[in-house]
């Protein structure tokens, strides 16, 4: 048995102690902030949490290891749920064409575009995928995300979609939590040009029963988008997926209306995620259901677009928001959950309170995961951040900087910033 760990001495600790059901509304805002609060760890579970003077007076502090955290935020490690982390190189071409104006169609005639990712993938070795993806893991672990959802959909064959959650299976626990989404129905892909339906008919027969057999992944989800799948074939594939048992995301009203958030709320899948395009009907039935509405604000940055989800209107009316990256080469290549807070904050109207609240609690609803993580409450695991920062609005007003000072995964440090040398003028 190891010695417990005292942090102590926070100058805000977030706990996000609350109700077992995701946050609506005025709950989003509401972070169970202790001032000058103590964190005590035992086996890499929380054993206590509370303000300091009572937590390092039990008699289970007694000998435990300390760290200071005077004057620092501690809060949960956030949770991303929503990452493409298997999905090909970098796009920079595809970058450069659409800064100097280029449409989608054009950068696919220069051979860029989904298509590139999926040739990418499907043609490295899924050990060099699995090099490649724990590299992100470790950018993930120094800005703070301890868990996170990553989706296939960058193979789209057998072969491909199986090699990618194979790495997530081989990665998953090491210092990271990952829960595999298949995301089969992303596209279709070249062999199925202009046979969507016949493509349609196979993943919802056949490639999902070859999923579950091999207990690959815990959701489904589709991109229900003009150009991808139309809601009548997302119901198709996900009907399915509800009939072997799995959980189901859907990809939601992105650059157009597509009625997906319709259809993710009468299949209750367990969120639509996107959602910037969603209308007034939309948002109503969001609030009255049990589907999170997961928001990332990333690809709409990275790609110049002005219109970001209604995360305003969603809170205000009682939806359950989710925040996360949407990490992919094409659309949203940052895998910083602080960055997201920052847009959250900026392009979307939600307080920094709101943002933070949204990237962990909620993000473990969104990921299946908020039994274990998401807020620092007894029994959970000891998934702690701990920040340069006396007040948690810094995290999100500092946009691009890292403000992390140590990642703690089950009560052990996967990371810690390190101080600048100074060169000697002396």
């Amino acid at each position: 048995m190891t010695r417990p760990v005292l942090i102590r001495g926070a100058r805000q600790l977030l706990t996000l102690r609350g109700a077992a059901t995701p946050r609506r509304g005025a709950e989003l805002r509401e972070l169970g902030l202790i001032p000058d609060g103590t964190v005590l760890i035992k086996d890499g579970l929380i054993d206590c949490v509370g303000p300091t003077r009572r937590v390092e007076n039990l008699a289970a502090a007694r000998g435990a290891v300390e760290i200071d955290a005077t004057g620092k935020v501690v809060m949960p490690g956030f949770v991303d749920s929503h990452t493409h982390l298997v999905s090909g190189a970098w796009r920079l071409t595809d970058y450069e064409m659409r800064i100097a104006g280029a449409d989608y169609q054009q950068i696919a005639q220069a051979g860029g575009g989904i298509l590139a990712s999926i040739r990418a993938v499907r043609e490295t070795p899924g050990r060099s995928l699995q090099r490649r993806a724990r590299s992100w893991l470790g950018e993930m672990i120094r800005t703070g995300s301890t868990s996170i959802e990553a989706k296939s959909g960058y193979g789209l064959d057998e072969t491909g979609e199986l090699k990618t959650l194979r790495v997530y299976a081989a990665l998953d626990g090491h210092a990271v939590d990952i829960v595999p989404t298949y995301l089969g129905a992303h596209a279709v892909p070249p062999e199925y040009q202009d046979r969507a339906e016949e493509y349609t008919e196979w993943v919802a027969t056949v490639a999902l029963a070859k999923v579950r057999r091999r207990k690959a992944a815990r959701f489904v989800d589709v991109y229900c988008e003009r150009g991808a799948f139309t809601s009548r074939q997302a119901r198709r594939i996900l009907e399915a997926a509800r009939n072997l048992g799995f959980g189901l995301k859907i990809h939601a009203e992105q650059f157009s209306r597509s009625g997906g958030a319709k259809l993710a709320v009468e299949l209750g899948a367990v969120s639509a995620d996107h959602l910037e395009h969603a209308n007034s009907e939309d948002i109503d039935l969001l609030a009255h259901s049990t589907t999170m509405a997961t928001l990332l604000p990333g690809p709409v940055f990275h790609l110049g677009l002005d219109r970001y989800a209604p995360a305003r209107e969603l809170i205000d009316r009682g939806a359950a928001v989710a925040l996360a990256t949407d990490f992919n080469p094409e659309t949203s290549p940052s895998s910083n959950m602080q960055t997201m807070l920052a847009l959250a904050c900026a392009g979307m109207r939600m307080t920094p309170a709101e943002a933070i609240t949204a990237a962990t609690i909620n993000g473990a609803h969104a990921a299946g995961l908020a039994g274990k993580v998401g807020s620092l409450e007894p029994g959970k695991q000891a998934d702690v951040l701990i920040f340069h920062a006396g007040d948690y609005r810094e995290i999100p007003y500092h946009f691009g900087v890292n403000l992390l000072a140590m990642t703690m995964k089950r009560g052990e440090v996967v990371y810690q910033q390190a101080g600048v040398k100074w060169p000697d003028k002396s």
